[in-house]
């Protein structure tokens, strides 16, 4: 397959950049999706990221509706395979139960990147139902970290981590429950946004009221591109349950500015969780070099019950994915999982979730909230809060542990262990605040670790300031200007 330019080049691109390249006449959307696919058959065999490519459409990038005069031109995306439906395409969830599985409708998001001018070429790698920290389930797919093919990229928008960091593209979907946008991105090198509630929507199938703690995105490597997906693809559909809502300033022209002095926490003492100490260093590295930026720094932590607030976010996964999973029985004519065609985990939470009552969820809902104010008072004498993305190093491929894939007896129990590495990025889902995972610091063994930022609700934008700010500080540079081994045009 033909590529337009050198992947040394193509990956120097963003988004923003290769939409200009397209506005300008030197390059075309067919030529870009060209150049994708061919980077895909590049790194896919070693990360195992893409699901599949949609050849009609790379061939032909106004086959299913593209805008080409939308600000991002043409430029070529992928779909995580849950979450925003194709019509007529396949959405299989990573999951035996849905092989053949092809929506009836677009999602309201899908007609929003589409109008943007993004290409939706493909369909990228997730656990299956997005439940666990890891695309992997062998017989469905293993997908890997392109800094080391021996860790996982954790999840759940596994293949989106995957592909980006590897070159392929400048942007790409995820989705985000409780740190599926910003954890497989810290451990990818990537820019990571979990977005506020009341951005992005997730019509028709469901509200912010019902996913409750879900919410869209995607992955990035550079702070425009991010700020720029916003700016374009967010919005309410017709009817929405909850407000939403429009900053004063497009993001794109609100990063060019520096934040004034912020008030940044640190912490890693998150609730009963703690951060190795590599991890500990790394923050207060990233400590020191905010304030070198003029920022004041210190230790801090909401005054809220963690524990308590943990215990709902759990609740709130088992019953809510109880329903989901329910109502993808259905039609398949099913009254339970299949035990050949669902990961064990998955049928435990399933079962669990059956079980929940309405004074359970009630309770849940005093704590959502009383979480939420807890959160809501700390940024009154704080404008961001600082943690390392996991408190663990990434596992190595074949930890069962954090998979669905586990056989541990008890659902509470392997949540728990979840917590344990993964206790900084769910909060963010609960309180409906933003929180971004910047690729700033290294773990021991050599993986990107990303420092998560998070702020009050509707704050986004000063978190696309900071991370701007810090983007140029480091002179474009994230992860120390390094490239994966795993790359479309590896480093010498």
């Amino acid at each position: 397959m033909s590529c337009v330019m050198g992947w040394d080049e193509w990956a120097r691109h963003d988004a923003v950049g290769l939409a200009q390249r397209v506005r300008q006449g030197d390059i075309s959307a067919a030529e870009l999706a060209r150049q994708a696919a061919a980077g895909v058959a590049l790194v896919n065999p070693a990360l195992s990221a893409v699901v599949e490519l949609f050849d009609d459409v790379v061939a032909d990038p106004l086959r299913d509706g593209m805008n080409p005069a939308g600000p991002f031109a043409g430029v070529p995306y992928l779909m995580k395979d849950l979450g925003p439906t194709l019509q007529g395409r396949l959405q299989e969830m990573g999951s035996l139960l849905m092989k053949g599985h092809r929506p009836a409708v677009d999602s309201f998001l899908t007609g929003r990147l589409r109008q943007a001018g993004l290409n939706v070429i493909g369909r990228t790698t997730t656990p299956e139902f997005g439940v666990c920290s890891s695309a992997e389930n062998p017989a469905v797919y293993v997908t890997r970290n392109p800094w080391d093919l021996a860790y996982t990229t954790c999840g759940s928008s596994a293949g989106t981590a995957a592909i980006v960091a590897a070159g392929v593209l400048p942007l790409s979907h995820a989705t985000d429950g409780g740190g599926s946008i910003r954890i497989p991105a810290g451990v990818n090198g990537n820019i990571g946004l979990k977005a506020s509630r009341g951005v992005f929507s997730i019509a028709p199938a469901a509200s912010d009221l019902t996913g409750l703690v879900s919410t869209q995105g995607c992955h990035s490597r550079t702070v425009r591109d991010t700020a720029a997906f916003v700016d374009h693809c967010r919005g309410a559909a017709p009817g929405e349950f909850m407000p939403y809502w429009s900053p004063a300033e497009p993001y794109s022209q609100l990063i060019q500015r520096d934040p004034g002095r912020l008030r940044i926490a640190l912490s890693h003492e998150w609730g009963h969780y703690r951060a190795v100490p590599h991890f500990v260093a790394e923050l207060e590295r990233v400590g020191r070099l905010l304030e070198g930026l003029g920022h004041h720094v210190d230790w801090a932590l909401p005054e809220v019950d963690l524990p308590a607030a943990f215990a709902a976010q759990t609740t709130c996964y088992i019953s809510n994915f109880a329903q989901t999973i329910t109502n993808l029985l259905k039609p398949l004519g099913l009254v339970r999982p299949p035990a050949d065609l669902v990961e064990p985990i998955n049928i435990k939470i399933w079962e669990e979730g059956l079980k929940t009552s309405y004074a359970e969820r009630a309770q849940m809902q005093t704590v959502f909230n009383t979480t939420s104010r807890g959160f809501g008072q700390f940024f009154e004498s704080w404008d961001i809060i600082l943690t390392p993305i996991t408190a663990k190093p990434t596992p190595l491929v074949g930890t069962t542990e954090y998979l669905t894939l586990s056989n541990n007896p008890s659902v509470y129990d392997w949540f728990d262990n979840l917590w344990q590495n993964f206790a900084y990025t769910p909060l963010s889902n609960l309180c409906g605040i933003p929180g971004i995972s910047l690729p700033m610091a290294t773990q021991a063994n050599g993986l990107p670790l990303g420092i998560q930022a998070q702020a009050r609700q509707a704050n986004d934008g000063l978190l696309l300031q900071l991370a701007a700010q810090i983007e140029r500080a480091l002179d474009g540079q994230w992860n120390q200007g390094k490239r994966p081994g795993v790359h479309v045009s590896p480093q010498s």
